[in-house]
């Protein structure tokens, strides 16, 4: 074990990369954690409203994203100063990805049911995260051979090609498959192939005269939202806890 640790993490010089991702989903748990107690009424937390203004946890994320990411810059991929601005960037980075909603919506979403979207972003986040620690290269650049890294033609279709596939993919509406695609580029390329959401912008704008196609997005996305929206809101609901019941509208 230590042998594969010094190998694949240290000599890399990936540590710092642990690092971040380390700190970065502990600080969001316990975010969570601790803003749940205060939702609930539970524990000596409190929220932080100094003259009445309530001060979000995603001010201090981004000083110390701040921090972190500059000094990280200025002190490279080893040594103590690179781990400790690894470990601060990715506590930042958890308090700012943890109010995501907040910012995309500039209101206080936290507990509805947009608020689901920070937890999204945070688990999309550490898996992007995880497969770059793994060795997985932006594009697909690693799943060539020697002799085709040689080949500058070789790497310049790959990149392209793949970067063509994962673009697709997100303009038809599958985030998650075009953004993992980068990096997995088997991904971006079911993501180009399958047809796009009815509401992306692939569907408004190829499928507008093919109304066999618009009808068929509609029902693939019918049934996929229909088979997968209960797991993936019970995930959200164990991780981020349960949003706020919105009142019924008013007759």
């Amino acid at each position: 074990m230590g042998h594969w640790f010094y190998r694949n993490i240290m000599e890399p010089g990936k540590l710092p990369m642990l690092l971040a991702l380390a700190s970065f989903v502990l600080t969001f748990l316990i975010t969570r954690t601790v803003t749940r107690l205060i939702r609930a009424g539970r524990g000596p937390f409190r929220n932080v409203a100094p003259g009445g203004m309530h001060i979000h946890h995603v001010v201090p994320g981004v000083l110390l994203m701040v921090i972190g990411g500059f000094g990280a810059v200025g002190s490279g991929t080893h040594g103590g100063g690179a781990a400790v601005c690894a470990v601060i960037f990715g506590m930042g980075a958890g308090l700012v990805l943890d109010e995501f909603a907040l910012i995309l919506h500039l209101a206080d979403v936290y507990w509805t049911e947009q608020g689901r979207q920070s937890v999204e972003v945070v688990v999309l986040a550490t898996a992007l995260a995880l497969l770059v620690l793994s060795g997985s290269s932006p594009l697909g650049v690693n799943t060539l051979t020697p002799d085709e890294q040689q080949n500058r033609a070789v790497v310049i279709i790959t990149v392209v090609g793949n970067l063509l596939f994962a673009l697709i993919a997100l303009l038809k509406g599958k985030t998650r498959m075009g953004l993992l695609g980068v990096l997995v580029p088997l991904l971006a390329l079911v993501g180009a192939l399958r047809l796009a959401r009815p509401q992306s912008y692939w569907a408004r704008r190829f499928y507008r005269r093919r109304p066999k196609a618009r009808a068929r997005a509609r029902l693939r996305s019918i049934r996929h939202d229909r088979r997968w929206a209960r797991p993936r809101r019970a995930f959200q609901d164990l991780i981020g806890g349960t949003p706020d019941r919105e009142p019924p509208p008013e007759p």
